[in-house]
Formats: structure tokens, C-alpha cells, sequence
């Protein structure tokens, strides 16, 4: 089977390292044109330049904070300027938080609502119409398998993507009638920035992390962002068109629920 986005256009957000980014370089090598939106200046046009290497399509980068409504919109409009239309949105943007549940302030948990699933409405709100006056749409939001299976000490990620499930089922039904199918990816133990970070954070070589993690893991080894991607890529596509209101676990077998 041969995927093609050709003549498509998307939003990645969280597209400048990581799943975002292996997303958006897998699209634009399928052909379509795509914007990546990111906050770091630096990290985004270094992934502009990595993405276009291998792209068939357009590809932009747009400076914004998706955790602000205003940023939202800018980053919008500019993929608008640059493309013309939007055809598939990958609500990406955010990273994992997570700790004891009295020391959830707020604050921590206000931002991560509006860093993950506020910024997920927004951009879909703003996407919606033009999907279901073209009947053709694809959005698919990028949660974790906490989604489904929340454990203790998870907050506020466990919370936040939950929310996301739900959003992606009600978005799903309400875009149906329309042909704009909306599906949810949930991520296991892929590798990524976060992962080496949190090794840093808690004094341990990375691959005596990387090994100590994988070990849990029924396929044995942690995942590539690419074959996250791959996923992504199918659902964008005409070969996905049987498949809306779908949680997909990309977890190596990991999560307990199916």
C-alpha cells in the first residue's frame, strides 16, 4: 500500500522535535504541504530545514504558543496565508506532567488544560467549517495511554488527556455526517526529547533508562517516532476513510486496556 497526502495541507503542532516532528517530516514526504507550529525559534527552523530535505510538498514554520488563544489563530492564519486551506490538524503540542495529587495546584493544572486541550479545541474550532464545506477533513489528537488507563501519581497529564478522549468521540460523531474524521493516537514509551530529559532529571545514563523502561514493555524495546508517524500518516490519508472515533494504543502492548 502506497500513502499519498498529495495535494493536502496540515497543522502539526508541537512539530519542531519528537512525534510532531516525525509526523511532519513523514506527511511532507508523502506530499503534502505542511505547517509546523512551535515555540522555539531555533528548534523550529532547524526542523523546517530537516523537514524540506525529504519533502514534496510546502513546508512552513510558525512561532506560537498554542496555550494562548491568540497564538492559536495566528498560527491558523498563517497556515491560511501559506496554503490556502487546511485539510488535517495533528493536535500534538504538550509534554508529560505528572506528580502526586496534593501538589496539583491550579495553575500546574489550568496550563496544562490550556497547553493540551484547549489548544486542541481552538485550532479544531477554527479548522471546522472549511472541513465540512470541502466534505473532507482529518484530525487526529496525540494523547498517551493514560488516556485510557490513568494511574496514581498521573496528574495533570492523566486528567488532561482524558479530557482529549472524550473531545475526540464528540468531534468524531458531530464530523461523520461531514466525511472529517477525527481519531486520537496513544503513545507509549516512544523515544523522544522528553524521555531524555527525564533521565537528566533523575541522574541515570540514558540508555540504563531507555533499558530499565523497555524491560516492562510486552514487545521488549521502546518505540520509534517514525512508526508513530506511520500510523498517523494512514489515518491522514484516503486509506484511512473507514476509521473516525478510534483511540489507537501505539504502545508496544503496554497499556492494560485495549
Amino acid at each position: 500500500m502506497q500513502i499519498s497526502l498529495a495535494g493536502r495541507s496540515a497543522i502539526v503542532t508541537g512539530g519542531s522535535k519528537g512525534l510532531g516532528l516525525a509526523i511532519a517530516t513523514q506527511f511532507a514526504a508523502s506530499g503534502a504541504d505542511v505547517a509546523i507550529v512551535a515555540r522555539g525559534r531555533a528548534a523550529l527552523e532547524e526542523a523546517v530545514h530537516t523537514i524540506r530535505a525529504g519533502a514534496h510538498g510546502r513546508v512552513t514554520g510558525v512561532s506560537a504558543d498554542v496555550a494562548t488563544a491568540d497564538d492559536v489563530e495566528r498560527a491558523y492564519d498563517e497556515a491560511m496565508r501559506a496554503f490556502g486551506k487546511v485539510d488535517i490538524v495533528v493536535n500534538n503540542a504538550g509534554t508529560s506532567r505528572n506528580g502526586a495529587f496534593e501538589a496539583l495546584s491550579d495553575e500546574i493544572l489550568q496550563g496544562d488544560l490550556d497547553q493540551k486541550l484547549f489548544a486542541a479545541v481552538r485550532l479544531t474550532r477554527l479548522v471546522w467549517p472549511q472541513m465540512k464545506e470541502r466534505r473532507w477533513g482529518r484530525v487526529i489528537n496525540v494523547l498517551n495511554i493514560g488516556a485510557k488507563a490513568p494511574r496514581a501519581g498521573s496528574a495533570p497529564t492523566s486528567i488532561t488527556r482524558a479530557a482529549g478522549l472524550a473531545l475526540t468521540k464528540v468531534l468524531a460523531g458531530e464530523g461523520a455526517p461531514h466525511n472529517v474524521l477525527v481519531n486520537a493516537l496513544l503513545v507509549g514509551f516512544i523515544a523522544s526529547d522528553q524521555h531524555v530529559q527525564a533521565a537528566k532529571r533523575t541522574g541515570v545514563a540514558l540508555e540504563d533508562y531507555v533499558s530499565a523502561r523497555a524491560k516492562a514493555i510486552p514487545l521488549g524495546r521502546i518505540g520509534r517516532a517514525e512508526e508513530f508517524a506511520n500510523i498517523a500518516c494512514f489515518l491522514a490519508s484516503d486509506a484511512g476513510s473507514y476509521i473516525t472515533g478510534s483511540a489507537i494504543n501505539v504502545d508496544g502492548g503496554s497499556s492494560p486496556v485495549v
